[in-house]
């Protein structure tokens, strides 16, 4: 699991999956015992070059992986093809540009959204908000006036950009599959007041209706639940090497979780989430009377 802010080292940046590689790699490092300083000079390298890749701050070049894998006396070829590969993907999606860097508004986000983007499913557990994916323009503006931090109020607007952007996600031949279980506080929280909550929640049941977008509700009666500890995302992708990743947002910094068995657990708390909600069409049913209440 790691923790952090906003990284960033010059003009690079810890990507997840550079940091899996570089994980990986200071896991064999440490199994054959050597140390960074050693593998350094198996590299003609200085160590913070070693410190650099084991931390996911600079793509990997496939001759130094190579290198590294036979000084650590990697015998299976399996093992340095599944690197290499990890490694050849890393790459791309570094080189990627999307339109989320030409947004200063968004810079704490980059990561998160440029991960959303690559991946092709999201399993979503929120507890006070409705999830951005779904936001209306005037849900996220209520959310904006909502937050006190802001130095220039006008920047709200790059938020609401920035949520439509992503949400174009959800059309298209290839949509983003979504999966969100919601607890039934996030839609009796009138954000905006009840015509814009109203608005919202409306348009959930619109999203609803998409073959992609699977919508369910954890009603308060269901009592103590797995997931009371806060929100997360679990992020899934498309080429075999790739685990899933689960990202959370704290106050002061964002989490992600990058270890195949610990990525496992979240997704043993979601399922168990999810089986304790209503169903799907229940879920609507309850959104949609929810709804007309507060446009009486």
């Amino acid at each position: 699991m790691q923790a952090m802010g906003k990284r960033a080292n010059g003009n690079r940046v810890s990507t997840v999956l550079g940091r899996r590689l570089g994980g990986e790699l200071q896991s064999l490092r440490v199994a054959a015992g050597k140390t960074q300083r050693q593998a350094a000079e198996a590299l003609s390298a200085t160590p913070t070059k070693v410190v650099k890749m084991e931390s996911g701050w600079v793509p990997m070049r496939d001759p130094d992986i190579a290198a590294l894998c036979t000084f650590y006396g990697v015998s299976e070829p399996r093992i340095l093809t599944h690197l290499l590969e990890l490694a050849k993907t890393d790459r791309e999606r570094r080189k990627v540009k999307g339109w989320w860097n030409e947004t200063p508004t968004l810079a704490t986000q980059v990561e998160y959204i440029a991960m959303e983007d690559a991946a092709v499913k999201v399993r979503q557990w929120q507890m006070a908000l409705i999830p951005g994916l779904f936001q209306t323009a005037e849900y996220t503006r209520a959310m904006g006036v909502a937050d006190m931090s802001w130095d220039d109020i006008d920047r709200i607007e790059d938020v609401v950009a920035g949520r439509a952007k992503r949400q174009a996600r959800l059309y298209g031949d290839a949509p983003l599959r979504i999966h969100a279980v919601i607890w039934e506080a996030a839609f009796h929280q009138l954000m905006g007041g009840p015509t814009v909550m109203a608005r919202q929640l409306e348009h959930l049941c619109n999203l609803a209706e998409l073959p992609n977008v699977h919508i369910q509700v954890l009603p308060f009666r269901a009592g103590g639940h797995p997931c009371i500890g806060g929100p997360f995302n679990v992020l899934s992708f498309g080429e075999d090497e790739a685990v899933d990743v689960v990202h959370m947002d704290t106050p002061r910094s964002t989490i992600w979780v990058e270890d195949a068995d610990e990525s496992q657990v979240f997704v043993s708390l979601f399922n168990q989430a999810s089986r304790m909600s209503l169903s799907p069409y229940d879920s609507i049913q309850f959104i949609d009377s929810t709804a007309k209440e507060m446009s009486k």
